[in-house]
């Protein structure tokens, strides 16, 4: 008995008009008051040009704190060509933390929010302390002690290469290889 297999043809973004990527992390740290930089990516999955809108929204809860449209080269809307994408590099800037900030992507043609991207804007305290450490030195921060850290790793370093020196010294020379 023989099985045949078939390969499954898909398309993730078939369907789509639109869809919307960043680099921002699911929650971030943020200071109110201080800009958010980041990279925008809006792709058109479609066989038309389609013209596109940012919209920002700040909330907390369930309470909307914010809303704003992003400019896109001092315009609202902006135009992406059919199955490419734009990267919108900028700035964000919010009078609040402690919030959710979501960027929507509105398709032009229909009016309507086709995708969007969110993350949580965490303001920072002693409860931050699950994040990654801070670079040693830095102003304000507790941090992890890197030199501490790397003092006592130095031993195992020295050892580990002491042992890759004392393996190459004790292999056979190749045949026709000049060793001393």
């Amino acid at each position: 008995m023989t099985q045949e297999f078939k390969v499954m043809q898909s398309n993730v973004m078939a369907g789509s008009l639109g869809d919307i990527f960043w680099d921002l992390a699911p929650w971030i740290v943020y200071s109110a008051g201080l800009d958010i930089g980041c990279n925008i990516y809006v792709a058109n999955p479609t066989d038309t040009t389609k013209e596109y809108a940012l919209m920002a929204r700040l909330s907390r809860d369930t309470t909307l704190l914010s809303e704003e449209a992003l400019p896109v080269y001092g315009y609202t809307w902006f135009q992406v060509e059919p199955g490419d994408f734009a990267v919108l590099k900028g700035a964000l800037r919010f009078a609040e933390s402690n919030a959710s900030l979501t960027v929507s992507l509105i398709e032009r043609e229909t009016g309507e929010t086709i995708d969007s991207v969110i993350t949580s804007l965490v303001a920072p305290s002693t409860d931050t302390s699950a994040l990654p450490p801070s670079w040693p030195g830095t102003p304000g921060t507790g941090g992890t002690d890197w030199s501490s850290m790397l003092s006592g790793m130095m031993p195992m370093l020295m050892f580990f290469m002491l042992g890759v020196v004392m393996v190459s010294a004790l292999k056979p020379a190749k045949e026709g290889s000049y060793a001393r």
